[in-house]
């Protein structure tokens, strides 16, 4: 058979790639070579317990905000989703001091102008560009860095206003204006969180991509894209199998992607090489909590803490962990906290003497680095919960290295390619390849996270009609 089209990478975007275009009537396939799809989205289960991967918090799902027509068309607001604190839906900890982060631009102004009343003119500055959000082409060579502390002069506040962004890579070198921008605006807007694991997501688009006619087929890993005069013909997996197709969409990291290309008269070697050098942002380091019952009642925002006001630069910090993320599961039942998960960026130095190892057989002195960085993690979030370390009755970690080796983003990136104001024409990459029916999408294109990832898989969908394959 000779599909329509074939997706690579079960992905959010994939997902939604996939979905779409099986809708319209094509005939689609998804291949995925892991046992379930869902990339970042996947859960995880450890006993009783379902464990989100890269999913805990997204932003702008009420009506008229970001996210909503999207999710709506994608038949998503149709799941669990619990709406976070409007007085605090972030709670931001920098040495002693805690600054609630409020649903809404005004009350978002305002409440923080309570808290630094000389800089309340430049903080409705900053929420009326993030209100308005100006386009790509005026905020792409705009350093965020530059921009934030010409706006704020308090290096407080400029922290405050930058804790949250563990959601994104802070480096103040690079950073456009416009990832910024678009990762704080939808979720003063409004944030939710799941009553229940990403995989909820991943099921609803899977049951509609079935219902519309389309195929996924797990433990299907594509090893070489074929080319025949100028067109991608079939993808080639390891087992022998050869899957053929019109048109064919990757949601697998650029870089690797084109490794699947052996021959090409359509891919130069200069493009190649430009994609290849492109750097990556960090990983994340990950300690998923089961709590003692009972212990702590369930909070409905999420907790950044930071030992001293270095929001962007903590990550650099070789003196141990400097910055952590609290996000608590909503309970099935009852009031109290179940999960909680702690998040950190993870260097790769910390990670490389491991760089040919594979999941489970990395050693006793990994196991004991990811013992100490747990630890290291929990000592912080007691700074807001106290006796934390005492109400855990289990934990489980994961490091850059765990991410790499599901989602094969190179070292464990967390949030793809690194995007830089300097260089944006060469690091935010089109949809399109200079080969006519292969595509991209992901959060390596132009935005990460779900509201980037979701904007991209249209903007694919868009490329697609617009090409008319």
């Amino acid at each position: 058979m000779i599909y329509d089209v074939i997706v690579i990478g079960s992905g959010l975007g994939g997902l939604i790639c996939a979905r779409q275009l099986a809708k319209e009537g094509r005939s689609v396939l998804v291949l995925e070579r892991h046992l379930q799809p869902g990339g970042c989205l996947q859960s995880y289960r450890r006993g009783n317990f379902e464990f989100d991967t890269g999913l805990h918090y997204v932003g702008g799902l009420a009506e008229g905000q970001a996210l909503h027509e999207a999710f709506e068309q994608l038949g998503l607001l149709r799941l669990p989703w619990v709406r976070l604190d409007a007085d605090g839906f972030d709670r931001v900890t920098i040495g002693r001091q805690t600054f609630p982060l409020c649903e809404g631009f005004d009350h978002f102004a305002n409440t923080l102008g309570d808290y630094f009343p000389q800089e309340k003119d430049g903080l409705k500055k900053y929420v009326d560009t993030l209100r308005d959000l100006p386009s790509m082409e005026e905020t792409v060579e705009v350093n965020a860095y530059d921009w934030l502390t010409n706006l704020i002069h308090d290096p407080l506040l400029v922290n405050v206003l930058s804790a949250t962004a563990m959601k994104m890579e802070l480096k103040r070198t690079s950073l456009p204006l416009f990832n910024y921008a678009h990762s704080m605006s939808s979720y003063i807007q409004s944030s939710w969180r799941l009553k229940g694991g990403g995989n909820m997501i991943v099921d609803s688009l899977i049951n509609d991509i079935k219902s519309y006619g389309g195929e996924i087929i797990c433990r299907s890993e594509v090893k070489e894209l074929v080319e025949q005069f100028g067109r991608i013909v079939s993808a080639k997996c390891p087992n022998g199998k050869s899957y053929e197709g019109k048109m064919f969409i990757s949601d697998v990291h650029p870089q690797l992607t084109l490794s699947w290309i052996k021959e090409s008269h359509k891919l130069k070697d200069i493009f190649r090489r430009r994609i290849n050098g492109l750097e990556n942002t960090f990983g994340i380091f990950t300690a998923s909590l089961v709590l003692k019952p009972n212990r702590i009642p369930y909070f409905n925002h999420n907790k950044y803490i930071f030992r001293k006001p270095n929001v962007w630069t903590f990550h650099e910090d070789i003196g141990g962990i400097g910055g952590v993320m609290v996000s608590c599961r909503v309970p099935e039942q009852g009031d109290y906290a179940q999960q909680i998960d702690l998040l950190t960026p993870m260097p790769w130095v910390l990670c490389k003497y491991w760089e040919e190892s594979v999941v489970g057989r990395r050693g006793g002195i990994y196991e004991l680095q990811k013992e100490r960085m747990a630890d290291e993690c929990i000592r912080l979030a007691e700074k807001v919960i106290t006796g934390l370390g005492y109400m855990v009755e289990k934990r489980y970690t994961s490091t850059p290295l765990t991410w790499r080796d599901y989602t094969l983003s190179p070292r464990g990136s967390a949030f793809g390619i690194r995007k830089d104001c300097r260089q944006p024409m060469l690091t935010m990459l089109s949809t399109k390849t200079p080969i006519p029916n292969l595509f991209l999408t992901g959060q390596s294109l132009m935005l990460h996270g779900l509201e980037g990832v979701t904007m991209t898989a249209f903007k694919t969908l868009e490329t697609i009609k617009n090409e008319k394959i």
